[in-house]
């Protein structure tokens, strides 16, 4: 068994080991996870979240190097997650963006950490929101997570993040997803990457004509803005973090940031519910209501709906009881 008081102090001692032990702890759904959570609890609620997403191939990996530069040169301590694809064989990630941003390991104020989807769709990994509060408490400044790009459907980055960057290039068929919806609708500031391309201006102004499109938007509210970038060589990353830095700002005047903060919490909140819930229900494939209530919707006597409406009524009431 872990020691997590003495972790959790290790940790925000900026210790890699604590920190990566402690993400470990969250990733294998282990026992201490509530112990974890619960010392944690008074330590997070600093970080600024920007999640970093886009279609295979626009250069995820390398414009979240070329950010964690930028924000290093400001001096802030960074944490990185970098959601990869499970490996089908260990489960594990199967890429590893830590070798895309190797110029960084040496970093003691830098901490990387791959995490596999394990099946989980959405672009994220199941334990992102716990591990995102691990690395605020171990005293990130600013947690950059980089999706997995799995394309128009990786939308799940809006609610984890404060603010969503959404990545296009030139010549990826982007200008053809800018017309649909999903991940091109989620953005907080878009950025256009590889603009030494041909075709990036033609990209951008599309991007700013569907944009244009959208919503209408009141005098005040936020209009997404549009970077062109060459992260490779590192262009345009300053005016990205000016973009992240404007949206922070924007959200904290109108107390839009905390709301988004409240409701990522309450998401979380539900969904640890329901995974409770799940886990009841499938410990009740053996019980002998189910099966009695089985009986009686195969014989016509009652239907699976009212069957689950007692089911529930009789757990609800043994939950009472206990």
């Amino acid at each position: 068994m872990a020691d997590v008081p003495t972790l959790v102090e290790q940790a925000r001692e900026g210790r890699p080991r604590a920190v990566a032990r402690l993400i470990s702890l969250v990733e294998g759904a282990s026992p201490q996870l509530r112990e974890v959570m619960a010392a944690l609890a008074p330590l997070t609620g600093h970080a600024y979240v920007v999640g970093i997403t886009g279609s295979p191939g626009v250069g995820k990996s390398t414009s979240t190097s070329a950010l964690v530069s930028a924000y290093r040169r400001m001096g802030k301590r960074v944490g990185v997650l970098a959601v990869d694809p499970s490996s089908p064989f260990s489960g594990g990630a199967l890429l590893g963006d830590r070798v895309r941003m190797s110029e960084h390991a040496s970093d003691p104020g830098v901490y990387i950490r791959s995490m596999a989807t394990r099946g989980h769709l959405g672009g994220l990994a199941w334990a992102a929101p716990q591990a995102i509060r691990v690395l605020d408490a171990a005293g990130c400044e600013v947690v950059l997570v980089e999706t997995v790009g799995v394309g128009q459907s990786e939308v799940e980055i809006a609610s984890q993040a404060d603010t969503s960057v959404v990545l296009l290039a030139p010549g990826m068929g982007d200008g053809i997803q800018a017309a649909k919806a999903g991940i091109l609708e989620i953005g907080d500031v878009y950025v256009v990457n590889k603009a030494d391309r041909d075709g990036a201006d033609a990209t951008a102004r599309e991007l700013n004509h569907m944009l244009g499109l959208g919503e209408a938007r009141a005098p005040g509210d936020w209009r997404p803005p549009i970077v062109k970038t060459v992260a490779a060589r590192g262009e345009g990353t300053d005016e990205v973090v000016e973009a992240l830095e404007k949206h922070r700002a924007w959200m904290e005047e109108r107390g839009a940031l905390t709301e988004r903060r409240r409701l990522r919490a309450a998401r979380e909140v539900e969904t640890i519910a329901v995974t409770a819930l799940r886990e009841r229900i499938g410990d009740l494939r053996g019980d002998r209501r189910v099966g009695a209530l089985a009986a009686r919707v195969v014989a016509g006597e009652t239907d699976p709906y009212a069957a689950a409406d007692e089911l529930v009524a009789g757990l609800t009431e043994n939950a009472a009881r206990t």
